[in-house]
């Protein structure tokens, strides 16, 4: 395993004071390497927070080969600082890798890059209850060549921003909004990878819902527009008379590893849980049938969020009196409960900076 080099900054910043926001806040150091065809990744470093200097007609700005990942370091209430699955992320950026032409990165370097990163800025990691330390690692195509092929160089880069909680008054039920016009991905194309482009593509539609009054866009599948997907940022999840449903991974929506950790809790507690396709009317018929318990979204940055009101078409379902259901509550506070470590990790998901 290669080396990481460390070139510490002799310029730190003030570290943060008030509320911290999501993602506009950066510490003091950053992760690079770079891959060359016939060398493979090389020259791996941390170095200080910096622009990077990228040729104008670098790959990545023409052709969007790029892909990224989204994880947590947590402080715990002895000051130390874990993450959740981290190698679930490492394995799901190859896949997104595979998919988009992009070399490989072992899983091993990749979580001791992120480790490494996360130790040398461990003063930026939060002690404020539901605050946390953002880690982006992503990969770009830097060839400077115009032609829609793979890049033969690249950037690996890890950066890291201190964020609060997502509920900044409390967990709290949400507005979802279902797309009919517009599509974010198709069966085949890239949904299923942690591209920029698939996100790009629902800046649209994600700007109409917010001006109706929507906190986030579900979307349907992009063929016939009839299937559950996923919501916005998020996979999704259905408590449907004591079942819990949620889309199965068809190839055009991102395999969440909240999503995946939540399956696993709810077959722990007993419940049937289905993978399958499922299409807004059913849901609007269980709804109806007063059989729709609960809905709600998983993804690293809320972990479990709520939903209270739903829009089909014209109708707006009401979902749990517009509260917090118990399911979602119980899958929240054990989840963060794991992550901030006031909850026994049972199933080994931790790992200790």
């Amino acid at each position: 395993m290669q080396e990481i080099k460390i070139y510490k900054t002799d310029a730190p910043k003030a570290k943060p004071t008030g509320a911290l926001g999501f993602g506009k806040i950066f510490t003091d150091h950053m992760f690079i390497m770079e891959y060359t065809a016939g060398q493979g990744w090389h020259d791996p470093r941390i170095v200080p927070y910096a622009p990077i200097e990228l040729d104008p007609s670098a790959m990545v700005f023409h052709y969007a080969q790029e892909i990224f990942e989204g994880l947590k370091a947590y402080r715990t209430k002895d000051g130390s600082i874990q993450l959740f699955r981290p190698y679930e992320n490492a394995n799901r950026m190859n896949r997104s890798a595979d998919r988009l032409c992009i070399p490989e990165i072992d899983p091993d370097f990749w979580v001791k890059a992120v480790s490494t990163l996360v130790e040398v800025d461990k003063d930026w990691v939060p002690y404020e209850e539901g605050t946390s330390l953002y880690i982006r690692p992503f990969v770009i195509a830097t060839d400077p060549m115009l032609g829609v092929h793979p890049s033969k160089t690249y950037k690996f880069i890890i950066i890291l921003s201190p964020v609060g909680s997502y509920y900044a008054g409390g967990l709290s039920p949400v507005r979802i909004y279902i797309e009919t016009k517009f599509v974010r991905a198709v069966r085949g194309g890239t949904g299923e990878a942690k591209a920029g482009g698939n996100y790009a593509a629902s800046i649209k539609s994600q700007e109409v819902s917010e001006s109706l009054g929507f906190s986030q866009v579900l979307w349907l599948d992009g063929v016939e527009q009839k299937y559950i997907e996923e919501v916005g940022a998020m996979n999704v999840f259905f408590k449907i008379d004591g079942k819990v449903v949620t889309p199965a991974l068809v190839g055009s929506i991102l395999p969440g590893i909240t999503r995946k950790s939540t399956i696993e809790l709810l077959k722990d507690w007993g419940y049937e849980v289905e993978e399958r396709r499922l299409s807004a009317a059913e849901v609007e018929e269980a709804a109806k049938a007063g059989k729709l318990e609960e809905m709600f979204g998983t993804g690293t940055a809320a972990v479990i969020s709520p939903v209270g009101l739903l829009r089909i078409g014209d109708v707006d379902i009401t979902i749990n009196n517009g509260e917090i259901g118990p399911l979602s509550q119980k899958l929240y506070d054990t989840l963060t409960g794991i992550q901030w470590g006031r909850v026994e990790d049972t199933k080994n998901w931790v790992y200790k900076i």
